[in-house]
């Protein structure tokens, strides 16, 4: 891969508060010895309530540009990168603004919003459902007159499967709509907008790679062996190496590269959802960032005869700063994780269970990352797991069994929220 040459080798990371991915990042920058600051999604006046240097406000792009902008002419940035989805439009921006490798920011609203995304891989004739955009002031039951069946309706910016709801028949179909209208545009907000699509049957893999001028580089495929067939689509066990035969593999990566071309990416990360059937792969979506929550653990990189370990938060860091990395290649071991999903709402009152999970072979660890006495919501209205399952083996298959088994030691109590209601 031919990398950036920049000179000052400091790194920006836009983040989140509540976002599970900074201590890969740093790590990965502590082992590198690049220095990293971050620009975290708080109003300023809470900047020194959290201890952070520098805050901004995502729903402002503008302002949150010219306030990195203004912060980089004291201290200057090699790159900007975006941790989460929800960054990926303002490191773009900001990105362009210090002259600085990215992304063309239409690139990346594009890849952030599911509407231009659909409008965009239609017009380059890659395999994408049927899709209308719709309002949440819009007449449900006049929505329910002009869709096909099975559907799903999406919003068009949330991300991790939030608000995705299918629908089998008109009934479900107004269901979906009004439940969607409360999740992103609660009384009294403006009215949002969302998609209905056609529902895609197939399995779902996931793609991880990075693009140089361009030029894609594909770093893992992971298997998702859960159905996801809805109503929800939680997302739970990933594993890699891909069992699908090399031909399939080939057309994913294939799907993927014309998709990311299409949205006219052309640097850093993404990672892609698709879906086979009969009819080869389908996008579902592709995103200018990297795995999500603790996902990455999973992989390893061979980088150099001298380095066979590097993490994914490695590789992405690299490039940023122009360090090199040639031809990087997944090694080790079949790996896989379980996101473990929420199975109602309340409050997380305890866990049992944890040191029979982690005695269960090939188990590597068990990271419990909801907080006890918290409250919890599942999807579609939630956005985080109860925590994160890791397993390493021989092969796919017995990693898979690996999670499940481990999966089922664990027991979460959790109690319903009370709500005092004072007339």
């Amino acid at each position: 891969m031919t990398l950036f040459n920049q000179q000052n080798g400091r790194i920006l990371l836009i983040t989140t508060p509540h976002t599970y991915r900074t201590e890969a990042f740093t790590a990965a920058a502590n082992r590198l010895g690049i220095d990293i600051e971050q620009a975290i999604d708080l109003p300023p006046e809470l900047t020194a309530d959290w201890q952070v240097p520098l805050g901004v406000d995502f729903r402002d792009l503008a302002g949150a540009t010219d306030v990195i902008v203004d912060y980089a002419r004291k201290r200057p940035f090699s790159a900007i990168l975006a941790v989460d989805d929800s960054g990926t439009l303002l490191a773009a921006r900001a990105s362009a603004a210090l002259h600085l490798p990215h992304n063309d920011p239409d690139s990346a609203l594009a890849a952030r919003d599911k509407h231009k995304m659909r409008q965009m891989l239609s017009g380059a004739g890659i395999n994408a459902p049927r899709f209308q955009l719709f309002h949440t002031n819009d007449d449900p039951h006049a929505i329910a007159a002009q869709v096909g069946y099975p559907c799903v309706v999406k919003p068009t910016t949330l991300s991790g499967s939030r608000g995705v709801i299918r629908a089998n028949n008109p009934a479900e179909l107004v269901a979906a709509v009004q439940r969607l209208a409360r999740l992103i545009a609660p009384a009294g907000a403006p009215a949002q907008p969302f998609l209905v699509e056609a529902y895609i049957p197939g399995i779902e893999v996931a793609l991880e790679g990075m693009l140089d001028n361009g030029r894609l580089t594909i770093l893992a495929l992971f298997d998702k062996p859960d159905p996801l067939e809805g109503p929800f689509f939680e997302e739970t066990i990933y594993v890699t190496p891909s069992r699908l035969p090399e031909a399939t593999q080939h057309a994913i990566a294939d799907c993927t590269d014309k998709a990311a071309r299409a949205l006219g990416l052309r640097t850093g990360p993404i990672h892609a959802e698709l879906r086979l059937n009969d009819a080869g792969p389908w996008l579902v979506e592709i995103a200018g960032r990297s795995i999500g929550g603790l996902c990455s653990r999973v992989l390893q990189f061979g980088i150099s005869a001298a380095q066979d370990n590097a993490t994914l938060e490695e590789l992405i860091l690299r490039q940023a700063a122009g360090l090199g990395v040639p031809n990087p290649k997944r090694v080790g071991q079949a790996g896989g994780v379980m996101m473990i999903p929420i199975p109602k709402a309340g409050l997380l009152r305890r866990v049992d269970g944890l040191a029979a999970a982690e005695a269960v072979p090939l188990i590597e660890s068990v990271e419990i990352t909801a907080k006890l006495n918290y409250p919890l919501v599942p999807l579609p209205e939630g956005e985080s797991y109860l925590g994160f399952i890791f397993a390493r083996g021989e092969t796919p298959a017995t990693v898979e069994a690996a999670l499940r088994q481990a999966h089922q030691q664990l027991h979460f109590a959790i109690e319903p929220q009370i709500t005092l209601r004072i007339a």
